[in-house]
């Protein structure tokens, strides 16, 4: 499991329909979180992750330290699937993307990763898992933290 992990200070994401783009998932301060799975992802993989960004302090404190978890200012979460975070352009001008889990997998270990945040308590908005998004962020910092499991 990957995740690249964005502090904002706003984010959206907008799924791409014949009738224009419809927004699927809107937050204000918050993490956006980027999710990729592969094939021996499981609930293991799905747990430690969902403690590792509820637990994450990464917001300032009013001395300006980062000693903050989201929960603890009050910010919200945005999960967008990203297959695209196992892609392998070691090879070739053309990625790869055998290491990125199916849909028929991957889509009940989003949903269970979803469940596992909001379960600790976090306000949590998705996008659409296998559609075509435009995701808009502004990025608080910057801060991106690459998240490995």
């Amino acid at each position: 499991m990957r995740i690249l992990l964005q502090r904002v200070s706003r984010a959206e994401v907008r799924v791409v329909e014949d009738a224009g783009p419809r927004v699927a998932g809107r937050i204000d301060r918050g993490l956006l979180l980027l999710v990729g799975l592969t094939h021996t992802d499981g609930d293991e993989q799905l747990q430690w992750m969902a403690d590792k960004v509820a637990g994450l302090r990464i917001f300032g404190d009013a001395d300006g330290k980062l000693n903050l978890g989201v929960a603890d200012v009050g910010g919200a979460i945005l999960v967008v699937s990203q297959f695209t975070l196992y892609g392998d352009a070691a090879k070739g001008r053309r990625p790869s993307f055998v290491d990125a889990a199916r849909p028929e997998q991957a889509i009940p270990l989003y949903e269970r990763f979803v469940a596992l945040l909001r379960e600790r308590g976090l306000r949590v908005e998705t996008g659409e898992f296998g559609a075509t998004m435009e995701v808009e962020l502004v990025n608080d910092g910057p801060v991106s933290i690459w998240l490995e499991r």
